[in-house]
């Protein structure tokens, strides 16, 4: 038995779930909905004020799927409640983040030419210094991709460490020439 899995799932009293059919999916919450359709043949039902996730059977891509729907389960729940921030920190002299908006952002990062990167539907932008950029919204799945789209502009290179990077991730730096 997956030990992730047969966890169940709590639901506060202010997030309404409503579940189609075996595998459909629908979270309301304080800060937004999402839905879902769960892979394969897993099931969700719902007891009293928790989520639990069920396999039909022990076969391997059952047991493999039954963990991860867990997971997406808790993580909607989680994210219609308190919602996920994915930060990134920008280093490098001269490269900045500059807002336009709550969902749009420029970025100046050694280019010949800006960066506009928008954001899509449920994602939010925050700039509190001109170096760290927080990504904000209720879909984990769809912050993760954000920030790493953003990182992917200029990731860090290896010799300096310039670029954008996640807030608290080493780089490795290599040795750079050696003078005669």
């Amino acid at each position: 038995m997956s030990r992730i899995g047969k966890v169940a799932v709590p639901v506060p009293s202010n997030v309404a779930v409503e579940i189609t059919g075996t595998n459909t999916l629908a979270v309301k919450g304080p800060k937004g909905s999402l839905n879902r359709v769960l892979p394969g043949e897993i099931s969700v039902r719902q007891e009293s004020d928790t989520l639990v996730v069920q396999r039909p059977n022990d076969e391997r891509i059952s047991r493999a799927l039954h963990g991860l729907s867990r997971t997406l389960v808790a993580n909607m729940v989680t994210g219609v409640t308190a919602g996920f921030v994915k930060e990134l920190e920008i280093r490098g002299v001269g490269y900045r983040a500059v807002p336009k908006g709550p969902r749009e952002l420029e970025l100046f990062l050694g280019f010949s030419h800006t960066v506009q990167m928008l954001a899509p539907e449920g994602i939010t932008f925050e700039v509190p210094t001109p170096t760290r950029i927080l990504v904000h919204g209720i879909d984990k799945e769809l912050v993760g991709q954000v920030a790493a789209n953003i990182r992917k502009v200029r990731k860090p290179e290896p010799y300096k460490g310039k670029g954008v990077r996640y807030l608290g991730e080493v780089v490795h730096l290599k040795a750079g020439k050696t003078g005669k």
